[in-house]
């Protein structure tokens, strides 16, 4: 397996960038003196469970009875929508704006940071190189610690890139994650020889 290409494609999963502004506006609600330990201690939560997933997919999968190539194929549907959102966002509301309580795994750990997508990858990666687990283990660790240094400075980064900079880097983020969708559900059709 490619640790380059594999850490690249989860880190457009995890999207940073297009979580900035969500972190930013949930954790605006938190005392600034606790914001940085409330940030990082969200992040190590997120690593521990996608830790969780790449080390426990084979076992999930093979309980459930679900092929690879099954796999592959729902993943790639799912990284299509994912990346459509992307690229055309759609206005939600997660929380009430009104509450005041300190987020705690729910809603930044999960799911902004290991959301439907970026589980239905790593389960991929550990049917997929059930032999590789330290090279997937060391792509997933690169794909999250980038995510994790651009959401500790992105009140940095907002500032600079502004609010139409970081929607069009969301944007051509989204337009790479389509193309990667859609080799996924190619190859999970090749690999489960549907139309012979």
């Amino acid at each position: 397996m490619n640790i380059a290409s594999t850490a690249l494609t989860l880190f457009l999963v995890l999207d940073p960038f297009g979580n900035m502004v969500t972190f930013h506006t949930q954790l605006s609600r938190v005392p600034e003196a606790r914001r940085t330990r409330v940030l990082v201690r969200e992040l190590l939560i997120a690593f521990v469970i996608l830790m969780f997933f790449l080390f426990a997919g084979s076992s999930i999968l093979s309980t459930l009875g679900i092929r690879p190539s099954t796999l592959s194929i729902s993943g790639g549907i799912l990284l299509f929508l994912i990346a459509l959102g992307m690229v055309f966002p759609a206005k939600s509301i997660l929380h009430d704006p009104g509450s005041t309580e300190e987020p705690f795994i729910v809603p930044l750990a999960v799911p902004m940071m290991v959301g439907p997508s970026a589980i239905a990858l790593l389960l991929l990666l550990a049917t997929k190189y059930p032999h590789s687990m330290l090279q997937s283990a060391l792509a997933v660790s690169a794909a999250w610690a980038a995510s994790a240094v651009i959401l500790l400075v992105s009140p940095w980064l907002l500032k600079r890139l502004g609010g139409k900079g970081t929607q069009a880097m969301e944007r051509l983020m989204g337009l790479l994650l389509i193309l990667i969708a859609v080799q996924m559900f190619l190859d999970g059709v090749s690999a489960g020889n549907y139309f012979h």
